[in-house]
């Protein structure tokens, strides 16, 4: 029996307030299994997760739990969760002092200020909260400190002496220092992160907290995206444990398929989304699934945030999002396009970057620790891409990790930064508003010729993008950055059918656009200067007939195309000329269009 709006579980999206999401029937999932884990796992941790996975969740889940101003809330808070029935010794026994670092401004000129404004309020609050169990002197002596710093240094002096544990969390400890890295350059950040550095002391200051004899602080547990900003200020984090890797943490944040299937299961029992479980968790592990975070674990994870944005789109319009990709995660990553550009100019990166579009995996090791004058190093860049969730681990072969763009959310915007990143250094020029235009045409009237031709002419046309296209896959690759800019299709890249691999498949998607009419597959064959020749033209051609017909009678291909008419495309290069376009029909082998 379905529930009434009154009594239905609203959707937590963007909330990370534990208690709050808990007295107003929001829906939560548990992961409260994970708190005696964490306890044997060591006392000082540091883990890194993607944006928006669940980070601030947890530790405040972990706050309610441990925080001994919370001791008579407990069954209230935790009524119905795996720990209310598996409690540890520890429960309820720390002071809690907790920072967010997302907080602290990271303009140049107020992030120093920003940074002892918000430890302060964070000094203030504990204070306030602990005031039956800290005494007079307490009060006195923190007054009397200057920075933050100190005011770190008396508080875990404070409670060594006095027999008290303190819990330290720190959230999103590398948000400032990451934007002062993308929005400043390394020089700024190495300022900030290095030397004296406030920030750096700030650091120096918890580590010595944990170390001494009877120390103040009895658990550290800090969280950010990347262990970039951890090894500059801490020296390869010798503060505790890293414990990002660990395979039995693998499922701590983000959800599994099991439990999304339950999420979409409770709202569509209820009569808040239509269609069937199935339908809706197909749509999202294409879109929001495959996160991996250990080679150790074979489980895979769906972006939490964006199964939550999901769902709350059907309560509050009845209807799934028109646009699939949160703008808000969106708009984090492309703060990551200094990642690829230096002063308007392609650094060592991009060829990462493009290789991953074009090869779909990348071999490689992580390494769990690199400072940043070491970030263009090719395992310390496919690391990071990892850290931040741009990248996920697919399977081991020989020791090695093979890496993969985990979904599709990620793969459009590999292709945005791949398109921004040719329109910043002025390498490749196009009008996006005529492009998206021609998209639709494309999708919705069977018109393809205008959206390669586009392509074609300005390919030959502008000579700064000559030198990133060589090869097959590399135009291939080119192609996919655009094609990607509508969400009208979801595009293959050599798509498996049961007689081989097409170049690219253009998959109708009518989750979002029911009306669609055309689909795609597109076979790009490709000629080196020096090799051409009419007859070897002739020759590719041929061969992409043949191939497309094959391709296009495939069962899954069929299915695929949900009603939609295939059109099969063949498109020929020769270095950055697109000598040959074609339509191939469907009842004989000769075109019904071509080009030269």
């Amino acid at each position: 029996m379905s529930k009434n709006r009154d009594e239905l579980k609203r959707v937590p999206y963007g909330l990370a307030d534990f208690i709050y999401i808990r007295e107003k029937n929001r829906y939560y999932v548990d992961k409260t299994r994970f708190i005696p884990v964490i306890e044997r796992a060591g006392e000082f941790l540091f883990l890194v997760r993607p944006r928006r996975f669940g980070k601030s969740l947890w530790l405040a889940v972990l706050a309610c739990y441990y925080d001994i101003y919370r001791k008579d809330q407990f069954n209230t808070i935790f009524k119905g969760t795996y720990i209310h029935h598996h409690t540890t010794p520890e429960r309820n026994s720390y002071l809690l002092l907790r920072f967010n670092f997302s907080a602290v401004n990271p303009a140049l000129s107020k992030v120093e200020i920003s940074f002892e404004d918000h430890c302060n309020t964070a000094f203030y609050k504990f204070g306030e909260k602990y005031r039956e169990i800290l005494d007079n002197s307490y009060y006195i002596n923190m007054d009397q400190k200057g920075s933050c710093s100190s005011k770190l240094d008396f508080l875990f002096n404070y409670a060594q002496m006095k027999g008290l544990k303190v819990y330290v969390m720190i959230d999103e400890y590398d948000n400032f220092a990451n934007t002062i890295l993308s929005q400043s350059g390394k020089e700024k950040y190495m300022e900030l992160t290095h030397g004296e550095g406030f920030f750096r002391h700030f650091f120096n200051v918890l580590k010595v907290g944990t170390t001494e004899e009877g120390a103040g602080v009895g658990r550290l547990f800090i969280t950010g995206v990347s262990p970039l900003t951890m090894d500059d200020v801490t020296s390869c984090f010798n503060i505790g444990k890293n414990i990002t890797m660990g395979g039995q943490f693998n499922e701590l944040m983000g959800f599994t398929g099991n439990e999304v299937k339950e999420i979409i299961s409770y709202y569509c029992e209820n009569g808040v989304m239509d269609r069937d479980t199935e339908y809706h968790y197909e749509i999202m592990n294409r879109w929001y699934n495959n996160y991996r975070f250990s080679n150790k674990s074979d489980s895979k994870l769906f972006n939490a945030d964006m199964v939550l944005y999901y769902i709350d789109s059907f309560l509050i319009s009845g209807e799934m999002p028109d646009n699939l990709i949160d703008q808000n995660a969106k708009t984090d990553y492309m703060k990551l396009r200094h990642l690829v550009i230096t002063d308007k100019e392609f650094n060592g990166n991009f060829g990462r970057l493009k290789e991953v579009i074009e090869e779909k995996e990348i071999y490689s090791s992580i390494n769990i620790s690199f400072p940043v004058e070491k970030l263009n190093y090719p395992e310390n860049f496919v690391s990071l891409l990892f850290f931040l969730g741009l990248l996920t681990i697919n399977r081991v072969e020989h020791d090695e990790s093979i890496l993969t763009i985990p979904n599709e959310v990620v793969k459009r915007l590999y292709c945005e930064y791949m398109r921004e990143g040719y329109s910043d250094t002025g390498k490749f020029q196009v009008d996006i508003h005529r492009f998206r235009n021609l998209m639709r045409l494309m999708a919705y009237e069977g018109k393809w010729e205008d959206v390669f031709d586009l392509l074609g002419n300005e390919i030959k046309k502008q000579t700064g993008i000559r030198d990133y296209l060589s090869g097959e896959k590399v135009i291939t690759g080119f192609f996919l950055a655009w094609l990607n800019i509508t969400d009208h299709y979801i595009i293959q890249s050599e798509a498996e059918t049961n007689k081989g691999y097409t170049d690219m498949l253009l998959e109708p998607f009518k989750a979002t656009h029911r009306g669609i009419r055309f689909g795609y597959l597109v076979e790009l064959k490709y000629i080196k200067r020096a090799e051409y020749s009419e007859k070897l033209k002739e020759k590719k051609v041929e061969e992409a007939r043949k191939q497309l017909h094959s391709y296009s009678g495939d069962k899954r291909v069929e299915r695929i195309m949900a009603g939609s008419e295939l059109k099969k495309i063949i498109l020929l290069f020769s270095g950055w000329e697109m000598l040959h376009i074609e339509e191939v029909c469907e009842s004989s082998e000769s075109n019904c269009y071509e080009q030269r």
